[in-house]
């Protein structure tokens, strides 16, 4: 890899208004889905919604993205926290890796505490499906809580 990575996020229209914070803090301190470019730069070219379900911006942005040189395309972590989570997911990444031959990572900023605790009841991420799919984001129990807020 390069020592500058270029990356685009879409995050669940459901939190079209979000300013990104807990995603860029992420980014910039390599932590949840980050923590694989820890000795590479980051650079944001792209941050969008995904338009709502079933996700009709999701080829003009993976587009626009490619276009402005992102290498790597991350699905933000709201797409996998939100109740309930993303049905389309999958679909999202697949496409994406496939149309545009790029890596998608599912994730971005460590799933808070709150998250984690009200999924785990719910019992929403037992299906094996979902194991690798909050993989990347689960870190550990303080960085999580420091994500609460």
């Amino acid at each position: 890899m390069n020592s500058k990575t270029k990356i685009g996020i879409v995050i669940c229209d459901r939190y079209r208004r979000c300013a990104g914070g807990k995603c860029f803090r992420a980014m910039r301190n390599k932590e949840g889905a980050f923590s694989i470019y820890t000795d590479i730069e980051v650079e944001l070219v792209g941050f969008t919604t995904c338009d709502g379900c079933p996700g009709g911006n999701i080829e003009y942005a993976g587009e626009e993205m490619v276009k402005n040189g992102a290498e790597v395309i991350h699905l933000a972590t709201g797409l996998v926290v939100g109740y309930p989570p993303c049905p389309y997911i999958d679909t999202f990444k697949a496409f994406l890796e496939k149309r545009y031959e790029i890596k998608v990572v599912v994730g971005t900023h460590p799933i808070p505490k709150k998250y984690l605790d009200m999924h785990t009841h719910l019992g929403t991420w037992e299906n094996s499906a979902w194991k690798p799919l909050v993989a990347p984001t689960m870190s550990d129990e303080v960085t999580r809580a420091n994500y609460d807020i």
